[in-house]
């Protein structure tokens, strides 16, 4: 199976990798998010580490029970060949009503067939009011005219 872009990446395919990446994960679908990656894909997620579609399916499942109104903001950093470095932001709320935003970065690799080999994730959670929060749009992906807010990255 093959997902393109593929790899080698320009800045325009490293560009559209990030959206398509961006637009996965804000539709909280574990089924969908999960075919972006590699049968034997290896994650560093936090303090987890995770290898293949059904452990992280597990984990995406648990995630998004955990946060809710996820929304979610990737920023390209660099590319290199196989490689892409992104900045991303995501702002959530816990069962009690408590939101975060949610900042870090992210590492990946990809294969040939531009299946997602390797995630490295780096994240720090940051308590928020509900009204500081930025990303309101309706929840699913953000829309395309929406950049991210100044000073995000």
């Amino acid at each position: 199976m093959s997902r393109p872009p593929l790899p080698p990446f320009t800045e325009e395919t490293a560009l559209q990798k990030v959206r398509l990446a961006e637009d996965a994960w804000n539709s909280r679908d574990p089924d969908r998010v999960v075919q972006a990656y590699s049968e034997d894909s290896c994650w560093r997620h936090r303090s987890e580490f995770l290898t293949g579609h059904a452990e992280i399916h597990a984990f995406l499942t648990r995630k998004w029970q955990r946060e809710e109104g996820y929304r979610l903001i990737k920023s390209l950093w660099a590319f290199t060949g196989d490689r892409i470095a992104v900045r991303f932001a995501y702002e959530w709320h816990d069962e009690g009503g408590q939101w975060f935003r949610s900042h870090g970065n992210e590492n990946w690799r990809f294969d040939a067939q531009g299946l997602m080999a390797e995630r490295h994730a780096s994240i720090n959670d940051v308590p928020i009011a509900e009204g500081d929060r930025l990303f309101t749009w309706p929840q699913g992906p953000r829309p395309a005219d929406l950049a991210p807010p100044p000073g995000l990255f």
